[in-house]
């Protein structure tokens, strides 16, 4: 059993501690953005000329996994294979998932509008070449308040579960905000997604179910709404922009704190100077080691020792960025 596993168990069982918060490391742009958002090749003088290559970002994956402080590593179905092959996740409990859908909104390419139109349901994996490699993907679907485009995408979520129940895949479900403007503040998009959340998921058996959610944290208000209300459904939130040091730990505390038992980060990892203590400091975060303002300031220390400029001051990245952490 891995250590996920492990987890959700217990928090489903009403057992939960601060150390069985779920940490995930989203290591899937190219499913997305493509080849830019792997990130730059960066120097510790904080310089970079180039793009990563893809052998590149593979070993820093193989880095974060054999840390073995994650719970689950994400990636596209390409890499993931070319991972098993190299017994990348050999005496790890690092449990393996892959992206098995890409939506038109996640397609941010350089130079593309396609994220400027309501989200349309896409998949390139193929749910008969996941199984081989892991039981556990992501699944994305976006409400954006219009109806042809939202019955599109929950026709092709009915599809997919369907497809996962014949291959014997198990999934958790990202529920992004709406990629295009439809005149909802700050709240109302959160309660919209919540209700959407609830609406979505309960024609479907326990079976069917994710084994948990991925959202924008759209403030304490609406997360917690969410998390009180059904205790059996695991929330996580997604980690959103790169954002400042302080912006990744504090995300942690505040999810954690109104009621998230996961949280699942992509750039906020991937594009940091030191991605390993990074994760290390996330999981001190977590399990109340250290306050969100004490884990920026081991990560400075940290870089000051191995002589790595940071990409910020210390009082830049300690400053509180983004808007939803600031309602707390």
């Amino acid at each position: 059993m891995f250590r996920l596993d492990e987890k959700l168990a217990r928090i489903r069982a009403g057992g939960y501690r601060r150390t069985d918060f779920i940490i995930a490391d989203a290591k899937d742009p190219d499913m997305g953005p493509g080849l830019h958002a792997v990130g730059p090749a960066r120097q510790k003088d904080g310089s970079s000329q180039r793009l990563r290559t893809r052998e590149e970002f593979l070993e820093e994956i193989e880095a974060v996994v054999r840390q073995n402080v994650v719970d689950v590593m994400l990636t596209s179905l390409s890499n993931l294979e070319r991972l098993i092959k190299r017994d990348a996740f050999a005496g790890s409990n690092v449990k393996p998932a892959v992206r098995l859908n890409d939506t038109t909104d996640i397609w941010r390419h350089r130079g593309a509008t396609y994220a400027k139109s309501p989200s349309r349901p896409f998949r390139t994996a193929s749910l008969a070449h996941v199984k081989p490699l892991t039981d556990l993907g992501l699944y994305s679907i976006t409400f954006n308040n219009e109806v042809e485009a939202d019955l599109a995408s929950l026709e092709a979520f009915r599809a997919f579960r369907a497809d996962a129940a014949e291959h014997g895949l198990g999934y958790f479900l990202e529920v992004f905000n709406p990629n295009v403007e439809r005149s909802l503040s700050a709240e109302a998009t959160g309660s919209f997604v919540n209700d959407a959340i609830v609406r979505c998921l309960a024609g479907l058996t326990e079976a069917e179910r994710p084994r948990f959610l991925k959202i924008a944290y759209n403030g304490p208000k609406a997360l917690a709404e969410l998390t009180a209300f059904d205790p059996g459904l695991v929330v996580g939130v997604l980690g959103g922009g790169a954002g400042t040091t302080r912006d990744c730990f504090e995300l942690i505390h505040q999810a954690q704190k109104f009621g998230a038992r996961v949280a699942l980060f992509g750039r906020k990892i991937n594009l940091a100077e030191s991605p390993l203590d990074i994760v290390r400091l996330m999981r001190a975060v977590s399990d109340g080691a250290l306050t969100p303002l004490e884990a920026v300031e081991d990560y400075h220390e940290t870089l000051r020792r191995k002589g790595v400029k940071p990409m910020r001051n210390f009082e830049a990245d300690s400053g509180i960025t983004e808007a939803a952490l600031r309602q707390a």
